[in-house]
């Protein structure tokens, strides 16, 4: 990537090599971090991270033994919830185009019904295991304890297989969390087939 602050004619200061640095070295984790503070609105976050490193730029006071990861962090955790204030500080509305934007967003019985199969059918290829933790969790509302008595096992380990089975009914239904984008991990439906 290349980097042109405005004003330096192309000159390379120590300030801009320190800076592309910290982007190599910062950038990815602080963008991750970002998406799920954002859950996964990636345009939002590449902004949020920018902000964050051009304070970072700014700021004249790091070198004075802080760790800079958990001060960008910080900074960028501040960014989104200001932004989130602002946003709820605003008022709503009254005569503008909130009709259009409900009828776009709101699902009706087909979405719901197309929804519900998906998710049925996603269900059963799930492992007995994993059906049978989500039943006991989801479907008959037990706490993590409750469902451990039922099925046997401690707490923790129903915990461990909601986390899993959750997981595994997402990539069965095609749903990938940012989260997942950034390891490489894909539904289940893009892998093909060799036979």
């Amino acid at each position: 990537m290349s980097w042109t602050v405005m004003g330096s004619s192309g000159a390379d200061s120590a300030r801009e090599r320190a800076m592309r640095t910290l982007y190599d070295e910062q950038g990815s984790p602080l963008y991750a971090y970002v998406v799920r503070l954002l859950g996964g609105d990636r345009h939002r976050a590449e902004d949020v991270v920018q902000e964050t490193l051009l304070r970072c730029w700014r700021t004249q006071d790091l070198e004075n033994g802080q760790p800079l990861r958990p001060w960008l962090f910080r900074v960028a955790r501040n960014l989104v919830v200001d932004e989130y204030r602002l946003r709820m500080a605003r008022p709503q509305e009254v005569n503008g185009n909130d009709w259009l934007e409900d009828l776009l967003t709101k699902s009706d019985g087909v979405d719901r019904l197309l929804s519900s199969m998906i998710l049925q059918e996603a269900f059963q290829k799930l492992s007995p295991k994993h059906r049978e933790v989500l039943y006991e969790t989801y479907y008959t509302g037990r706490s993590m304890r409750e469902a451990g008595l039922v099925l046997g096992v401690p707490p923790g380990t129903v915990k461990s297989r909601v986390h899993h089975a959750v997981r595994a009914l997402r990539m069965a239904m095609g749903v990938v969390e940012a989260a997942d984008e950034e390891v490489g991990v894909r539904p289940a439906w893009s892998y093909t087939s060799a036979a």
